[in-house]
């Protein structure tokens, strides 16, 4: 699916923009099965905490933006099942990653209408933090990206800088890992709008942001994480569970057991 300039460009600049990898009636399918999703079974709730809020929103706004988000689809949805393990996305991955992919996890983005959760600038890495880098997230587009309504931003090669401190503790309490605002503006970012049915690849290092939605639509984007099935988790979501095979083969490391079949054995 990648050409060696593709490859090439993410490895220099830690992430990829690659247009249509879902056909219309796949993206259709997964639009109307997030719609139902979000009616039955996702959350929406202030958000991501932290003082970074009050550098990127004046007070009314900060009190009214919210976040609508869940965890793995492919588990409440066959249509979603299909578009992580992708025939053209997995293979996508695979030309980044090498042959052998594991499918980590997937999450719902929503930036809901007029006040859609703007987010600071920060890696992945703290959220799902691995022993090296193979690992590659993608943002599935079900609706056209724009400044308006908050498109991905990079700090073009960041991902050199490999995993860095965030903030995650402010005098008035735990806050969600960020990078300082003063160090790391939005405006020092590249921003990738894209297309429904476009992919955007990024590096677990990948420095990244996105503005509020102050559009009357929701934004809605799905985050799927992949791995190299030997780059093995420290700490942090979906922690000690096995992922999906979605490409090649788990080949055995020296001592390495089964796979548990019982919580907590």
């Amino acid at each position: 699916m990648l050409s060696k300039d593709h490859v090439d460009f993410y490895n220099e600049h830690g992430f990829l923009h690659v247009p249509q990898v879902f056909s219309k009636a796949e993206i259709d399918e997964l639009s109307d099965e997030m719609d139902r999703l979000v009616r039955e079974w996702a959350t929406t709730s202030l958000g991501w905490t932290g003082p970074w809020r009050r550098a990127y929103m004046d007070e009314i706004t900060e009190k009214q933006s919210k976040l609508t988000a869940m965890h793995d689809l492919q588990f409440y949805s066959a249509a979603w099942m299909r578009a992580v393990t992708h025939p053209k996305l997995t293979e996508i991955i695979s030309d980044i990653l090498g042959p052998d992919v594991e499918l980590h996890h997937s999450t719902m983005h929503i930036k809901p209408p007029s006040t859609g959760q703007p987010f600071p600038m920060h890696q992945d890495y703290p959220f799902y933090p691995h022993q090296d880098g193979r690992y590659v997230d993608v943002l599935v587009h079900l609706d056209d990206t724009r400044h308006e309504n908050g498109e991905i931003r990079f700090l073009d090669g960041s991902h050199k800088l490999g995993p860095l401190e965030h903030i995650t503790m402010t005098p008035e309490g735990p806050c969600t890992p960020h990078l300082p605002v003063d160090q790391y503006p939005l405006e020092n970012t590249v921003a990738v709008p894209a297309k429904r049915g476009d992919v955007v690849l990024f590096s677990i290092y990948t420095i990244h942001g996105s503005y509020i939605n102050t559009t009357d639509r929701p934004r809605r984007l799905v985050r799927v994480g992949y791995r190299h099935p030997h780059n093995f988790q420290t700490g942090g979501q979906s922690m000690r569970r096995p992922g999906l095979m979605v490409r090649g083969y788990r080949h055995r490391c020296d001592g390495q057991e089964l796979f548990p079949t019982e919580n907590g054995e």
